[in-house]
């Protein structure tokens, strides 16, 4: 798939098959997640992925809009460590992996980490260091129906052309 066609096809994925994900293809979404752009060529990232049920229905119940992780295959879950642009780091290597994810045909979605606050009780669920921050969660898996394109801002009414 060309890259522009993988973000048109992009679309937040709630409700997932209960077809497991195959290591390959969670691997090609971490891949895709740590070649990222990043400040100062830091790559400050870890990623955690999780495919047990129990530990995915814990996350569900304690991630606050993000109960249907328990239903996901799997759950990629960005970390950080405590640098200068973790966000911006952290938040491209999120959006790299949903971008693959739309790539390979899977279906995610982009829960949020950084100001929650289950951020800690996740960490610690994952028995991560406390010198990583938490930057999203991404359950996926194959999609139970077509994922439908929410409605963007009509191009001319976000672009200008050197001034607003």
């Amino acid at each position: 798939m060309k890259t522009l066609d993988a973000i048109s096809k992009r679309a937040s994925v709630r409700e997932y098959q209960s077809r497991p994900v195959e290591k390959a293809l969670l691997e090609k979404l971490v891949d895709a997640g740590r070649r990222a752009p990043t400040a100062r060529a830091v790559e400050p990232w870890e990623f955690a992925v999780i495919t047990e049920r129990k530990t995915l229905e814990k996350i569900g119940q304690i991630a606050d809009h993000g109960h249907f992780i328990r239903d996901a295959a799997c759950c990629i879950a960005v970390f950080c460590k405590d640098t200068k642009y973790y966000l911006e780091d952290g938040c491209a290597a999120t959006e790299n992996i949903l971008l693959a994810a739309a790539d390979l045909g899977l279906g995610a979605c982009w829960v949020a980490g950084d100001k929650k606050t289950y951020t800690h009780e996740v960490s610690t669920l994952l028995g991560a260091p406390p010198n990583l921050k938490l930057i999203s969660l991404i359950p996926a898996g194959w999609p139970k129906a077509k994922p439908e394109q929410t409605k963007n801002r009509n191009l001319r009414d976000v672009l200008h052309w050197e001034k607003f």
